[in-house]
């Protein structure tokens, strides 16, 4: 008798939903991972797009979320599913652009964020790669490098175990043994709308709740809108200063980044004792917003809140999501001493961690601070060797600034991304997150050694 494999469906939980749900005309869900490469390692010099796409089809099988899409229950009645997208189109989803020429930093940022703005077909597997070429204006960088842009939607990708799709797709030796054949793969067909209707009824003890799920989407939208003009025009107070972040976002991005060498995070880490990578990361991010925000006149005087998210998980139950905590940050901004504002962020441990809610739409604190740890190792594509790792991610209303700190072999990377029209100069802000590296940078080299104990 024939083997039958079990149908690959799959419910969404609720956090997975929500991010499906928040989708709107100006602000999506979508995660960018951007990964530069130096393809002078590879065995024969060069990869070749088709190299890409068959390595990346030949690994699908690894994470099936890649081979999947969203099935919406009628009248949104119930979470939707993940099943298997009978039309999956390999060369749909992978796709090989170039920078116009001169190629240089400012234009890969801005056709970067172009492309995490645009909407993914929710009629397909929620994720596209674009291989980009066409750096070789780029400084730092050998002749022949490209990049990787991996746009995945939120609702399949955990940001909080990011690494594990960029080890997914990678090696940890640029002559890797050779990979076997992939699996057959057949789709299974998806249910049609009664079948899905009856797998709504065996939770007919919520069904009240559910119906009422998109009208309470609608009142809490309607909620946020009137909660924004009483802050904007008359002036409610908050729990922390607004600033021009703190409104409606639009459709379109901008994202640039900084790149910083972990022996010099660890020199600067020494200024504090017990200070971590995460504690100098939080500093430099609120430098250089003070400093961002102090060159446009703006700077609040109490200091900005951070929120960063954490993923809660139900241990008995295989480990799933169960939701989402935000932990609090006071960024200390209302310091000018650089010294001073890392002591106090290192000797703030006890944040505050604030339950969220689907139905708390509006803003829990100036920016957003998101931290994607890479593995310490060398990683590589087909040989060529991965020199640069960092992620563009969403922002919403209210919240329309977020830091990735994203860590990888030697580098630490802290990138941004924000709303054109609330920032519309990010070269300046990214240059403000370099000076303020800097002035830490800066301390280290007057910092006197501590004087040994006498015999």
């Amino acid at each position: 008798m024939p083997h039958t494999r079990q149908h690959p469906m799959r419910q969404l939980s609720a956090p997975e939903a929500a991010f499906i749900y928040s989708d709107s005309a100006h602000a999506n869900a979508n995660v960018s991972l951007l990964h530069i490469y130096d393809q002078t390692t590879a065995p024969t010099g060069v990869v070749r797009f088709k190299q890409i796409l068959t390595h990346v089809e030949s690994r699908l099988s690894r994470l099936p979320v890649l081979r999947q899409k969203i099935l919406r229950v009628p009248l949104d009645l119930d979470n939707p599913y993940w099943v298997e997208d009978e039309d999956f189109d390999i060369e749909y989803h992978v796709r090989h652009i170039a920078l116009p020429k001169p190629g240089d930093w400012r234009q890969f940022c801005i056709q970067a964020a172009r492309i995490h703005a645009r909407p993914l077909d929710l009629q397909r597997a929620l994720w596209e790669m674009y291989v980009i070429e066409g750096l070789d204006s780029f400084l730092d960088l050998p002749v022949g490098s490209f990049a990787v842009l991996l746009k995945v939607h939120q609702s399949a990708f955990d940001v909080a175990h990011g690494s594990a799709i960029t080890t997914l797709l990678h090696d940890f030796s640029p002559n890797p043994p050779p990979a076997p054949p992939p699996a057959p793969w057949f789709p299974q067909s998806s249910p049609g709308k009664l079948a899905l209707m009856w797998r709504s009824g065996f939770r007919a003890a919520s069904f009240p709740l559910r119906m009422m799920q998109p009208v309470s989407q609608g009142l809490s939208l309607m909620a946020l809108t009137v909660k924004t003009f009483t802050d904007e025009f008359l002036q409610r107070s908050r729990d922390f200063p607004s600033t021009r972040f703190n409104t409606v976002v639009s459709s379109r991005r901008v994202f640039d980044t900084r790149r910083f060498a972990l022996t010099d995070v660890a020199r600067v880490r020494q200024l504090v004792r017990g200070a971590t990578v995460h504690d100098v990361a939080l500093a430099v991010c609120a430098g250089g917003l003070r400093c961002y925000l102090k060159l446009q006149g703006e700077l609040p005087e109490d200091s900005l809140d951070a929120a960063a998210p954490t993923t809660l998980h139900n241990q008995d139950q295989h480990d799933t999501a169960t939701g989402f905590s935000w932990t609090k940050i006071t960024l200390q901004t209302h310091l000018s001493d650089p010294l001073q504002r890392l002591r106090t962020i290192c000797a703030s441990k006890d944040a505050s961690t604030l339950p969220v809610h689907g139905s708390d739409w509006g803003p829990l604190a100036n920016c957003r601070i998101s931290t994607l740890l890479g593995p310490p190792k060398p990683l590589y594509l087909q040989g060529a060797r991965l020199t640069y790792l960092s992620a563009i991610m969403p922002i919403a209303d209210g919240m329309g600034l977020v830091f990735s700190v994203t860590s990888y072999n030697d580098m630490l990377v802290i990138s941004f991304t924000g709303c054109y029209e609330q920032l519309p100069d990010p070269e300046v802000l990214a240059q403000c997150l370099r000076d303020s590296f800097q002035d830490y940078l800066a301390l280290t080299q007057c910092k006197k050694p501590r004087r040994k104990p006498s015999a």
